[in-house]
C-alpha cells in the first residue's frame, strides 16, 4: 500500500521551499490512527496500522511518490519582524486529492532538524503532539477550519526541554496546505515579485478558483481569504477557544487553525484571558483574537499591493478599501454565531447588547463559558440535562428574564430552536485539565485515557450522565494556568 500523492507545491520554484528527508528515529510506536481521516484520503488505515506504516509516520521511510520538503517563510512574532522562518521540525511529505476532489498536505511534525531550525533538535515532545492530536480533532467536529490528525507515533527517543527528558513523538498532520500569510511576507520582503505573482496564482488555482477570472484576481483573493479568517476567528470566539500565538506565520491562507502550541479552551469566562506561556503583555488575549485577526491581513494586503497596480498609491488605496470591510464582515459573522448560541434565528437592534450582557454575567460570576451557554439549552427545551453540572446563579434572572422576551418575539419552531442550539453550544471540549492528565498518564506509558477522552470528544453536543467527568470545569487544584509551545 501507498500514499497516492499528487503534489503541486514542488513545481514551484526551489527558493521557496528546500528538499529535506525526515531524520529516522529508533523505535517508533503507534499511538493512534484517525481511520475516518485516512479513508477520505484514500488511505487504507489498516496499512498505517501495520508495521510497514509506522515506520513512514515515523519517517523511517518514505512511500513512492513522496517529495519531501520544509517550507521557507518569514513573519510577525508577537508584532516583531522576523524576515526568515521555516519548517523548522516538519517535512511535508506530499499532497494528495481526496475522494471529494480537495488537495491536502500531508505533513510529519516533529521529524527532524530541516535548514530553517534554528538551532532547534527538530522534535517534538509527546505532550505537545497529544495536545494538538486532541484539539485539532476536537475543533474539527466543533466546526472549525482547522488542520487534522491523521496519526501519531512515538519515536523511542528522548526530547529534551528546559533541563527535562521527555518521550518524543512525531504527529502526521493534514492541512488544505501549509501556505501562510508569513510566505507571502517572505517574498516580498526580499522583492520577489515574480515568486508573488507564482505564489498567489498557486493560492488561487488552489484555494479559490472561483476567483481565478475575477477583474483582479488577486484582490478577490484577498476578500476571500480575509472572510475565512473572520469565519475562523468568529468561531473561535463563540467556543471559547484561545490559540495563543497567532504571529502572521501561524495563519494560513486556507483560513485553517494551525499549530496548536500554547493554545487552550477556556474554563470560566474571562474577555481578557490568557494561557501562553509566552504571552507576557495579552497581545494574544481571547478578547484581542479579532483585532490580531485583522492586524495580519493588513500585513497580508501589504505584500499583495505590488501585484495590484505598477501605480504603488492607487494599489495602496484600493487595497486599503478592501481591508476596511473587515469589522463589519466580522460583526455580522459574530451576531450571527453568538445568537444561534442564545437560540436567535433573526437579528434585531438590541441583540448584540443582549450578547454582550450574558458575557458580562459569566465573567462577572465566575461562570463556566461552554456550560453556561450549554444551560440555556436546558431553559428552552424544558429538561435538566446538565443541572446537575451547572445552574446560573440569582445575578441571572433579569437577563434570563430579558432574553425569553426577546425569544417570544420570534416565530421560530421550538423544534427548530432546539435543534440551532444544539450544534451551537457543546457540552464537551478538550478541558485543559483533561488534557494535561492525558499527556501525564502518558508519559508513564498510559495512553488509556488519552484514548477514553478523545472517543468522548468526538461527540461534543451529546450529553450522557455517565461522562460527567469529561464535562466539569476543574476542582481549583486541577486549574492550568499555562500552555507551552513545546519548542
Amino acid at each position: 500500500m501507498s500514499i497516492p500523492f499528487d503534489n503541486s507545491y514542488t513545481k514551484l520554484p526551489e527558493r521557496f521551499y528546500s528538499r529535506q528527508a525526515p531524520v529516522p528515529v529508533a523505535q517508533p510506536a503507534l499511538i493512534g490512527v484517525n481511520e475516518a481521516l485516512a479513508a477520505q484520503l484514500g488511505i487504507d488505515a489498516g496499512w498505517l496500522r501495520s508495521p510497514g506504516g509506522v515506520e513512514v509516520l515515523a519517517g523511517n521511510q518514505l512511500p513512492e511518490g513522496a517529495e519531501p520538503i520544509a517550507t521557507v517563510y518569514a513573519g510577525h512574532q508577537f508584532g516583531v519582524w522576523n524576515p526568515q522562518l521555516g519548517d523548522g521540525r516538519a517535512i511535508l511529505l506530499g499532497e494528495v486529492v481526496d475522494r471529494d476532489n480537495q488537495r491536502f498536505d500531508i505533513q510529519l511534525k516533529g521529524s527532524g532538524q530541516t535548514p530553517y531550525s534554528r538551532g532547534g533538535d527538530g522534535r517534538a515532545p509527546l505532550g505537545p503532539v497529544l495536545r494538538e492530536y486532541l484539539l485539532s480533532e476536537a475543533m474539527a467536529v466543533l466546526g472549525a477550519p482547522t488542520s487534522r490528525t491523521l496519526a501519531a507515533v512515538t519515536t523511542g527517543e528522548p526530547v529534551f526541554r528546559e533541563a527535562q527528558q521527555l518521550p518524543g513523538a512525531i504527529l502526521a498532520r493534514v492541512a488544505k496546505s501549509h501556505i501562510r500569510i508569513g510566505t507571502m511576507q517572505y517574498l516580498y520582503a526580499r522583492k520577489d515579485i515574480e515568486g508573488l505573482q507564482l505564489l498567489a496564482d498557486h493560492v488561487i488555482q488552489r484555494h479559490y478558483p472561483q476567483v481565478a477570472n475575477a477583474e483582479t484576481p488577486v484582490l478577490a483573493m484577498f476578500e476571500q481569504v480575509m472572510q475565512r479568517q473572520v469565519a475562523l476567528i468568529c468561531q473561535w470566539q463563540a467556543t471559547g477557544f484561545i490559540h495563543g500565538v497567532m504571529n502572521t506565520d501561524n495563519m494560513l491562507l486556507s483560513g485553517e487553525t494551525i499549530d496548536y502550541g500554547p493554545c487552550a479552551f477556556m474554563d470560566h469566562f474571562e474577555s481578557s484571558k490568557v494561557f501562553s506561556s509566552i504571552d507576557h503583555n495579552g497581545r494574544y488575549a481571547y478578547c484581542n483574537q479579532p483585532a490580531i485577526a485583522n492586524w495580519n491581513l493588513a500585513a497580508l494586503a501589504q505584500t499583495l499591493i505590488p501585484l495590484l497596480s505598477d501605480d504603488e498609491q492607487a494599489a495602496v488605496e484600493i487595497m486599503q478599501a478592501s481591508h476596511n470591510s473587515f469589522r463589519d464582515r466580522y460583526m455580522a459573522c459574530y451576531r450571527k454565531k453568538f445568537s444561534n448560541k442564545l437560540g436567535l434565528t433573526a437579528s434585531r437592534e438590541g441583540d448584540e447588547l443582549l450578547i454582550q450582557e450574558f458575557l458580562d454575567l459569566l465573567e462577572a460570576s465566575h461562570c463556566d463559558f461552554t456550560l453556561g451557554f450549554r444551560r440555556l439549552n436546558d431553559l428552552v427545551t424544558g429538561d435538566n440535562s446538565i443541572g446537575t453540572l451547572f445552574d446560573f446563579p440569582g445575578t441571572f434572572q433579569d437577563w434570563l428574564t430579558k432574553w425569553r422576551t426577546r425569544l417570544d418575539q420570534e416565530s421560530c419552531d421550538q423544534q427548530a430552536r432546539q435543534q440551532l442550539m444544539h450544534k451551537a453550544n457543546p457540552v464537551f471540549i478538550p478541558r485543559n485539565h483533561l488534557v494535561e492528565r492525558a499527556i501525564s498518564e502518558a508519559y508513564y506509558g498510559d495512553f488509556s485515557f488519552f484514548h477514553r477522552l478523545y472517543a468522548r470528544l468526538m461527540g461534543p453536543f451529546d450529553y450522557d450522565p455517565s461522562d460527567a467527568e469529561f464535562a466539569l470545569p476543574p476542582t481549583t487544584e486541577q486549574v492550568v494556568r499555562q500552555t507551552f509551545c513545546g519548542t
